[in-house]
């Protein structure tokens, strides 16, 4: 079964918790796609890769850029993933579809969205159900993660 992770952020926003997350995922060679809930993040999240830090960037693309394979790092508001990924981030709200095929699903909701944090508490039962291992992380003052569940 797929380990399922489950990121509630309480202090930071996505936008400084995912470049970290998948900069990770990059050290570990693992290939990654990125479903946001809407078309408008996805650009959104396009333009954040490129920019978010001066030293560096995260290579990815979205299907406008094509060479959809050859990317480390997807960006869709789809089901899919041509990139062969591994590990499939949900963002957004973004409405999971089967995670069997990843090693690891991630579903980052923000605290400050009482919709997001209802969607997540739907997602960890359906997903219990189905028997995926599950953890659930919190931001702690640090601004560290601490696994709660």
């Amino acid at each position: 079964m797929t380990e399922v992770l489950f990121y509630h952020l309480t202090l930071r926003p996505l936008e400084e918790v995912l470049p970290g997350l998948l900069e990770t995922c990059l050290q570990r060679d693992w290939r990654v796609v990125v479903q946001t809930g809407s078309s408008e993040r996805c650009a959104a999240l396009d333009s954040l890769l490129w920019s978010y830090r001066d030293d560096a960037f995260l290579p990815h693309g979205t299907s406008a850029d094509g060479r959809e394979a050859m990317q480390p790092v997807y960006l869709t508001d789809g089901q899919d993933t041509p990139n062969g990924a591994t590990v499939r981030f949900l963002v957004d709200r973004a409405v999971p579809g089967d995670l069997s095929p990843f090693t690891r699903g991630v579903f980052l909701f923000d605290d400050s969205d009482p919709e997001a944090v209802s969607d997540a508490r739907g997602h960890w039962k359906r997903l219990k159900g189905e028997g995926h291992e599950l953890t659930y992380w919190q931001q702690a003052d640090t601004g560290r993660w601490e696994r709660k569940a």
